[in-house]
Order: structure tokens, then C-alpha cells, then sequence
């Protein structure tokens, strides 16, 4: 409790507090009330982070909760070497966040990257995926589910292993297809494993930073700096605007603690029906 206190929430009760001052140095601090918050909300930069943070948000949620349900199905189903794939789908989330930015710079540079050269052997083009705005968000999507995705099958994989056997047996024995299982018995019974996973990947999303900005830094032409990025942007790149940088950490706490609790009542009410 001393570590949480000392740790998570005193530099959050401090960044509060700092997000009505203004200071350049961290140590003299200027009284302004509100308007760190004013000049966020009338940022056009900050609206266009916004814009990209929930396109970001959205997509990645999406993506990684049915893919994360797909592989854990699958792995469930495997008889041999279950234990193997579980390993090779969690394997990228061992990897530091940084690490993956320049490994995945790497496999999508333009010139040289392994993934253009192999579209071009089969006639599919030379995509700039770190250097055209669309496909920038794209590549950023893509390398977020492919950290988190075995975080999220191996929680929604336990799920599954403490679903009733005999209920899928049963249900077999009287004739339904492997499909209507899995719509009827299993998706329903994994719903509060489900809502878990939605919350865990909208935390994620909304926090998505180090590996974006080994990727691509933010571009190209800021279309992949989200909201995280430009809290850093203020609060420690030239000119430091320490108060603007805590009033937007501010602002995305609530916006988490909102979506948080939103996709938890959602989940409760679903739940009562």
C-alpha cells in the first residue's frame, strides 16, 4: 500500500494539482485556474489527437477482442502441443514496447522492409506504411493488436477452459453444428471474461504511446500522435508546459475512468436482461 501510495497515487493527486499552474521548470509555479483545460479544448492540434486517438481506440478494440476470441477458440481446440501455441501467441507480449516499435520500423520501411519486398514479388506494389497518413494509422493498429493479442487470448482462453464440458457435449449429442455452439453456448457463457478484455484493450488503447513512437513518432504529418504523445510532447519536449501537459493527463484519465465504467454498467445491464 505504501508503494501504490508513494508511487500511483500521490504523482496523480500532484498532476491534478499542477494542472491549474503553469510552470516551465517544475519548480516555480504560476496560479491559472483553467486554463491549461481552455487552451486544450481550443488546440486544433488537440482536437485532430483526439480524432486520431478514438479512430485508434475503436479499430484496435474491435480488431483485438475478435482476434483475441478466434485464436483462444482455436488454441482450446488444438489436442497436441497446446502449450506450445499458447507460448508463440503470448511470445510478443514479452517484448519490450520499444523493441517492437523498431522491429516492426524495420519490417515496414518502404525500400527495404521485408513486407514491401514480399508484395512486390507477388505484384502487390511498394505501400509507404510509415510515411502515408491512412496507412500509418493502420500500421499502428496493427502492430498494437499484434502486442496485446496474446494478453487477451490467454484470459479469454482460461474462460473457455472453465466453461462445463458436458454443456458443449450435450448440446453436440443433439445435434448442433460446431457454429451454433459457439454462438449459443460458448460467446454467452465468456460474456463477463468479454466485457474484461474490452476494458483491459480500451485502457490499452487509450495509453498506447512507447511502441508508437519508435514506429513512426507520431506522423506521418502527426496522423498517429495520440493522445499520450502529446501529453509528452508538452510536458517534456521544448517549449515545457508542464501545467498543459497535466491538465491533458487529467482529461484522459477521465476519459478512461468514463469508457471504463461505461463498458462495466453496459456489461452489468446485459448481465440483469
Amino acid at each position: 500500500m505504501a508503494i501504490f501510495l508513494t508511487f500511483i497515487i500521490w504523482p496523480a493527486l500532484r498532476g491534478i494539482y499542477i494542472s491549474f499552474f503553469d510552470s516551465t521548470d517544475g519548480r516555480t509555479f504560476t496560479f491559472v485556474g483553467t486554463a491549461n483545460y481552455k487552451a486544450i479544448i481550443g488546440d486544433p492540434t488537440a482536437i485532430e489527437v483526439a480524432k486520431a486517438t478514438a479512430t485508434y481506440v475503436v479499430f484496435y478494440v474491435l480488431i483485438a477482442t475478435t482476434l483475441a476470441m478466434f485464436f483462444a477458440i482455436v488454441v482450446n481446440e488444438q489436442k497436441f502441443a497446446k502449450g506450445f501455441f499458447r507460448a508463440v501467441l503470448f511470445l510478443p507480449v514479452m517484448l519490450s514496447p520499444v523493441v517492437v516499435g523498431l522491429i516492426w520500423n524495420d519490417v515496414l520501411d518502404r525500400k527495404v522492409g521485408p513486407l514491401n519486398a514480399l508484395l512486390e514479388a507477388v505484384g502487390g506494389g511498394s505501400p509507404g506504411w510509415l510515411i502515408e497518413p491512412k496507412l500509418g494509422m493502420i500500421a499502428v493498429i496493427f502492430v498494437g493488436v499484434w502486442v496485446h493479442l496474446g494478453f487477451y487470448s490467454i484470459i479469454l482462453l482460461a474462460g473457455l477452459q472453465g466453461i462445463d464440458r458436458s454443456l458443449l457435449e450435450a448440446a453436440s449429442m443433439d445435434g448442433a453444428t460446431r457454429g451454433q455452439i459457439i454462438r449459443l453456448i460458448i460467446l454467452p457463457l465468456l460474456k463477463p471474461t468479454t466485457l474484461v478484455i474490452i476494458i483491459l484493450a480500451t485502457i490499452h488503447g487509450f495509453q498506447s504511446f512507447d511502441f508508437i513512437y519508435t514506429l513512426t513518432g507520431g506522423g506521418p504529418f502527426g496522423a498517429t500522435t495520440l493522445i499520450v504523445q502529446y501529453i509528452y510532447d508538452h510536458a517534456f519536449q521544448v517549449p515545457i508546459q508542464y501545467g498543459l501537459g497535466s491538465a491533458a493527463g487529467v482529461i484522459l484519465f477521465m476519459v478512461i475512468f468514463a469508457f471504463t465504467a461505461l463498458n462495466f454498467l453496459l456489461g452489468r445491464k446485459r448481465d440483469a436482461i
